[in-house]
């Protein structure tokens, strides 16, 4: 079973979690995601299963949005809401005052990790560090914030949307909003309104899924996109029936003897002569075609 399947993951829920549901479901070993949720978060979680696997590292969107609600006046050991409050400030921010600071953090800034963050340092995980109370250096990260706007504020309370780069840690962002505020701040609620191209029209619930699988366990496989669905920006390049036997074996190809859309710098979707996606492609200055990814259906 090779494809995509966009869930809405619920609060409440690990990523892990989900993965562990589709795998039943689905009935298949080699599946995985593209973003980690955290179990407070909910919303888009695009699952790979099958060939898509080999597809996740190769997307070209990888941008993120976010609905996310916060609280000024309030810092917790784990950036949100469920954390150990460790200061509180009861002093009052007018918008004006938090829009002017909050886009300061639009474009390119650093985010420290957060200590309860699956990151590995020497092997181990932030959040296995955090629940032992150590706490171990960490080095700056770079992210990018397309955009940021306030939906709502009132009352040093409100939500704001997100739009931003693979990595970035939207509690983190908030926390260092009211740090640089100085008042402190937490996220209360977040929501992935898109990942990878895919939005929460393109989502599935799990009650769904799963009262499919009860009726007809078939019929899932019907709800999986084609990993064409990632690579519809590529360009195509097309191979005759010998080029296929040719790229399945592993057997280098002249480029000079490819049909396709257009010639640029850059990854193209190689078809096979069945007109299905065999795998990621790019000219070499030698004219030959070097295999980004392969997939293989078998």
């Amino acid at each position: 079973m090779n494809g995509i399947i966009c869930v809405y993951k619920p609060t409440g829920y690990t990523s892990f979690d989900i993965i562990a549901i589709m795998r039943r479901l689905l009935n298949t070993k080699k599946i995985g995601h593209s973003g980690t949720l955290d179990p407070m978060a909910e919303g888009v979680l695009p699952v790979f299963a099958g060939a898509a696997t080999k597809a996740v590292d190769f997307c070209p969107d990888t941008d993120k949005e976010y609905r996310a609600a916060f609280r000024l006046g309030v810092a917790t050991d784990t950036q949100d809401i469920t954390g150990k409050i460790i200061y509180e400030n009861s002093s009052f921010v007018p918008r004006n005052r938090f829009w002017d600071t909050a886009r300061k953090f639009t474009g390119e800034i650093e985010q420290l990790p957060p200590m309860y963050s699956a990151v590995k340092i020497n092997g181990k995980r932030l959040y296995d560090l955090a629940r032992e109370g150590k706490e171990a250096k960490r080095e700056p990260r770079k992210a990018f914030i397309r955009s940021l706007n306030i939906e709502k504020y009132e009352d040093g309370e409100g939500v704001i949307t997100i739009s931003c780069s693979k990595g970035t840690y939207v509690r983190t962002l908030i926390h260092d909003i009211g740090r640089e505020l100085g008042t402190g701040a937490v996220m209360t609620a977040l929501q992935r309104t898109r990942s990878n191209g895919f939005t929460l029209g393109d989502c599935r619930k799990l009650d769904e899924l799963r009262e499919i699988f009860e009726n007809d366990p078939a019929a899932l496989a019907e709800l999986l996109l084609p990993i064409d669905a990632l690579f519809k920006c590529y360009p195509n390049a097309y191979l005759d029936q010998k080029q296929s036997e040719m790229f399945k074996n592993g057997v280098t190809l002249n480029a000079d003897s490819v049909r396709f859309d257009k010639i640029y710098d850059g990854l193209y979707s190689l078809r096979n002569s069945e007109n299905v996606l065999t795998g990621l492609v790019r000219i070499e200055r030698d004219h030959t075609l070097s295999a980004a990814q392969r997939f293989n259906y078998d």
